[in-house]
């Protein structure tokens, strides 16, 4: 049965997930090592992880216990059961935890689903999986950034073992930290181990998308006071290979690759899903390690002395944990975080190992740098596209604007929301003062309902805002990167061009929704039917295009075999501009295919989930009613 809605699960109790003491005998037998290897290697995808085998399992076994453990997407102890991760919700503040399908297994996303349906989510708080309750919370303001925003929970799904999860997208102003000193966590010398999973292709070069130790308060307090791992573009010492990204260790000031600072055996690691590990031992050595994530073993690219640079021997960590900024809370670049776990002690090279094995096992899939919630590009004029001014940190009164499109932009990723309004970032696309006189400004701010903040599409390509009588509007035509945009006498001139290709529900008879069979999964020639509206399914949000289109999952509503008989039945299929993927919506609710004179039709008026939609003879009729959002 498709999308079987599951009974959301009482609260549970963290249980403690590692092995009470600090640390176990440093020597490992051979035997030993060889077991923790080839039983992570035994692990296959699925709901369920063998006992022992996940990554907190494997460094507690190898006398590492791990010490803070944060993930949204599984388990990292195979009994724990607790929460991995708590929302927010925008339209009213009322905050949710996201567990487990199982104990040790992956995230129900279906909670976050349900919770965060008809409105728009953050990811609040990233709980510790270990008994230590080093949980993370969006940063405090520090020397070198301002106060951190959680992310948008929706951003960025994925699969692993199977299952639809989410992970974090960090953009800039985007961050989570433990401040004060985290339970168990290295201070002053002491020896540790940090690994992540994380995207290498959602990437930047400012600072600093980092997982790990950091300063207690987010000011940088010198050299050696940090000791994080790293995955960036960022070649702070040159000479470096390549153009990234590589996995770095940030000591603070400086982005190390190895050696002193500048190695160029780092060769990078670009692949979708990248593991990326540091240990220090914090007295003399450390070693970075890289990998892909989906496939095969870790490269290491450093293994070796700590940099001769003053501060860095010993090292003077403070004991604080990071995510997605610097220690001072930099927060300007952008990364994908999956999993991450801190060790007490140096890790052994077999625990590394074992470790990646299992997370290959996991069987994460998916793009992890393009946004794929229901949100998508606003384009307009000279194929620019609707942007926030300030990169992704926009406030309350923050100029709307064109801008070159970036795929990996969150401030250039709108949802349509059912009340017509367009959100970003947590805010909406509003007219200054909610104005409605010609050459107002348009800007963002928080969503409240008022008339400045609703966006019709139109037939003729325009945003309308029926409060004004006006339409979106670039200052006489211009198309160069920061033209504020503005509304204006609707012309149907190409400055007013803006075509919404973020997702929204398609309302049909009986209250039920346009669908596709397959869960989120349909290509073509997948069945497209009626079924009960879920806000967060992505094959239930679709994109009117300027040319009649109407695409989901990345293909288009199409009639089978371009016909035009009555009872013609509907499907998904490749986009091609045929005449059977031209959807016009009509005055009485209707959607009519020109090409062959007929309507979307729900047979006999059914309204059943899994009713399988068809083209008939229009008539006016609720079977034929099919309302664009």
């Amino acid at each position: 049965m498709r999308r079987t809605t599951h009974s959301a699960p009482g609260a549970v109790p963290r249980k403690p997930g590692g092995p009470a003491l600090r640390y176990w005998k440093a020597l490992l037998s051979v035997v030993a090592s060889l077991g923790i290897v080839l039983g992570a290697l035994a692990v296959l995808p699925g709901a369920a992880q063998a006992a022992g085998s996940l990554p907190c399992d494997i460094y507690g076994a190898a006398g590492t216990p791990c010490v803070a453990a944060h993930s949204t997407t599984r388990a990292l102890f195979s009994a724990y059961n607790g929460p991995l991760y708590q929302v927010t919700r925008a339209s009213d503040g009322g905050r949710s935890d996201v567990g487990l399908l199982a104990a040790g297994g992956y995230a129900n996303a279906q909670q976050q689903d349900s919770f965060c349906a008809n409105t728009t989510c953050r990811i609040s708080k990233v709980y510790d999986q270990t008994s230590r309750h080093n949980d993370l919370l969006p940063g405090p303001a520090g020397t070198a950034g301002g106060v951190d925003r959680g992310a948008d929970a929706s951003e960025i799904a994925v699969t692993a073992g199977g299952h639809k999860v989410y992970g974090i997208w960090i953009s800039p102003g985007v961050g989570y930290r433990y401040t004060g000193v985290a339970s168990g966590v290295a201070v002053n010398g002491q020896p540790e181990g940090a690994y992540m999973v994380a995207s290498g292709t959602h990437v930047g070069s400012d600072c600093c998308f980092d997982y790990g130790n950091a300063e207690r308060t987010p000011s940088d307090t010198g050299n050696g006071h940090m000791d994080a791992v790293s995955i960036a573009t960022t070649c702070y010492f040159a000479p470096c290979t390549g153009s990234g990204p590589w996995v770095e260790a940030d000591m603070e000031n400086g982005m190390f690759q190895g050696d002193n600072g500048s190695n160029t055996a780092n060769a990078g690691n670009s692949s979708a899903y990248v593991t990326a590990v540091l240990k220090n031992n914090g007295q003399t050595t450390y070693a970075i390690k890289g990998g892909n994530s989906q496939s095969g073993g870790l490269s290491t690219w450093w293994s070796g002395a700590l940099p001769t640079r003053g501060g860095y021997r010993p090292m003077q960590q403070e004991g604080g944990i990071i995510l997605g900024t610097g220690g001072d809370n930099s927060n300007r670049n952008r990364g994908t975080f999956f999993e991450g776990v801190m060790v007490a002690g140096y890790p052994t090279d077999a625990a590394d190992n074992a470790v990646q094995a299992n997370v290959v096992s996991a069987g994460y899939s998916g793009q992890t740098d393009v946004p794929n919630g229901p949100q998508g590009s606003v384009t307009g004029p000279g194929g620019q596209c609707v942007d926030v001014a300030a990169d992704d940190t926009g406030t309350d009164g923050t100029g709307v604007q064109l801008w070159n499109c970036q795929s990996y932009a969150e401030d250039q990723h709108w949802t349509h929301n059912a009340d017509n309004s367009l959100s970003t970032i947590g805010r909406c696309l509003d007219i200054n003062g909610n104005g409605t006189a010609a050459g107002t400004q348009v800007e963002l701010w928080d969503c409240n309902g008022v008339g400045g903040q609703k966006w019709v599409q139109r037939s003729d390509g325009s945003l309308f805002n029926p409060q004004s009588g006006r339409c979106l509007d670039s200052p006489s035509g211009a198309t160069g990167n920061g033209t504020r945009l503005q509304i204006w006498d609707c012309n149907g001139s190409a400055a007013q061009k803006f075509a919404v290709n973020g997702g929204a529900p398609v309302a049909g008879p009986g209250a039920k929704c346009l669908d596709v069979a397959a869960d989120d999964s349909g290509g073509n020639g997948s069945v497209v039917q009626l079924w009960d509206c879920q806000s967060w399914a992505v094959d239930q949000h679709w994109y009117h295009n300027a040319n009649g289109s109407l695409r989901t999952l990345g293909r288009c509503l199409d009639i089978n075999g371009n016909g035009t008989a009555a009872g013609a039945q509907v499907e998904l299929w490749d986009c091609n501009g045929v005449g059977g993927q031209n959807w016009v919506q009509q005055s009485d609710g209707s959607l009519l295919n020109p090409q062959s004179g007929r309507c979307l039709d729900s047979p006999n008026g059914a309204t059943g989930n899994g009713t399988r939609l068809q083209i008939w003879d229009c008539n006016g009729s609720a079977a034929q009613k099919f309302a664009l959002t």
